[in-house]
C-alpha cells in the first residue's frame, strides 16, 4: 500500500501470516522515487503476540528506524477499518503502543514516554540534554529515534538541508539523529520543519513532532498540549502521563503488487 500522513509518505507491506520479507536492499530499491515507488519510510506489518499487530520501519537508505508516528497512525487506521474497531494495540521497537480513531475522523497514537537519558537517546557522552554543546543550543530527546530540536526565530527561514545534514552526522550522535527546527507562533502553537535521519527533508515527522513538543515544554515555551504546523499540515500533540499522544489525518492512496523481476533484482 501507499499511504501518507500530512504528506509524510510510506510504502506499507503487509507480512501478516508469513515471515518478514523486507531487507536493506529491498528497502533501498523501493525507496528510489525514480526506479522504485518512493517513500519517506517503509513500514512492514507483522503478526504480534499480545497485540493486534507489529510494525517495523525502514529508511530509504536501507537502514532501520525505531519509530515512525505518522506511519503508525496510517497503519492503525487501516487495521481499524479492516476489523471494524475504533482502537488497536501494536508493537514496535519502542514497545507496546495504542491508537484510536477520534470522532472527527482523525487518528491518535500514543508514541510512548520520551527518552530523557543521554545513554538511551543515544549520545556519545554525558551532556545536558536541554542544552547540547552544539551551535544553536539544541535539545536532545529520544522517541524511539534520536532527535536534536533547535528553537529558532523563524523555522521557514532555516536552511534545513544544509544544517540538518551536518547535525545528523555530528559525532555527538553515534546512531545519527533526526533534526527539527521549530519556532513559536502563538500560545501553545509551534511551526516545525524536519530533516529525517536516512531520508532528508520530509513534509511531516511524527516522532519529530513528539520530540519537539517535549523539548518545547521542557524549555518552558509551551504547555504540554499544543498544535504544530509542519510542511504538510497540522498535528495535535499532548504529552500525558502515559506518553506523547499525536493526532492528525491519514490517507490510503493505493494498493499495489511488486513484480517478481523487481523483487528478484532487489535481493
Amino acid at each position: 500500500m501507499k499511504m501518507h500522513g500530512l504528506g509524510n509518505d510510506f510504502v506499507v507491506i503487509d507480512s501478516r501470516g508469513r515471515g518478514a520479507v523486507v531487507t536493506p536492499a529491498l528497502a533501498r530499491a523501493l525507496g528510489d522515487r525514480n526506479r522504485g515507488v518512493g517513500f519517506d519510510q517503509l513500514a512492514e506489518i507483522r503478526d504480534a503476540v499480545g497485540a493486534d499487530f507489529a510494525l517495523d520501519f525502514w529508511n530509504s537508505d536501507g537502514t532501520q528506524a525505531g519509530a515512525c508516528g505518522n506511519a503508525t497512525r496510517c497503519v492503525s487506521d487501516f487495521v481499524m477499518r479492516e476489523t471494524g474497531r475504533q482502537a488497536v494495540t501494536l508493537v514496535t521497537a519502542r514497545g507496546g503502543l495504542a491508537a484510536v480513531r477520534r470522532g472527527d475522523g482523525l487518528v491518535s497514537v500514543n508514541m510512548g514516554p520520551p527518552v530523557l537519558d543521554w545513554r538511551e537517546v543515544p549520545l556519545a557522552r554525558e551532556v545536558d540534554l536541554l542544552h547540547l554543546p552544539l551551535a544553536g543550543d539544541p535539545v536532545a530527546v529520544g522517541m524511539g529515534n534520536p532527535h536534536a530540536v533547535f528553537f529558532v526565530p523563524d523555522a521557514d527561514a532555516v536552511d534545513v538541508a544544509g544544517w540538518g545534514a551536518r547535525v545528523e552526522h555530528d559525532p555527538l550522535f553515534p546512531a545519527r539523529t533526526n533534526v527539527e527546527f521549530a519556532s513559536v507562533v502563538g500560545p501553545d502553537h509551534l511551526r516545525m520543519r524536519v530533516w529525517e535521519r536516512g531520508t532528508g527533508i520530509t513534509l511531516a515527522c511524527g516522532s519529530g513532532a513528539c520530540a519537539t513538543a517535549v523539548a518545547a515544554h521542557q524549555r518552558r515555551l509551551t504547555g504540554r498540549r499544543m498544535v504544530m504546523d509542519v510542511d504538510g499540515g497540522r498535528l495535535e500533540l499532548d504529552w500525558r502521563d502515559d506518553g506523547v499522544w499525536m493526532t492528525g489525518p491519514v490517507a490510503h492512496v493505493f494498493d499495489g503488487w511488486l513484480s517478481p523481476d523487481f523483487v528478484a533484482a532487489a535481493r
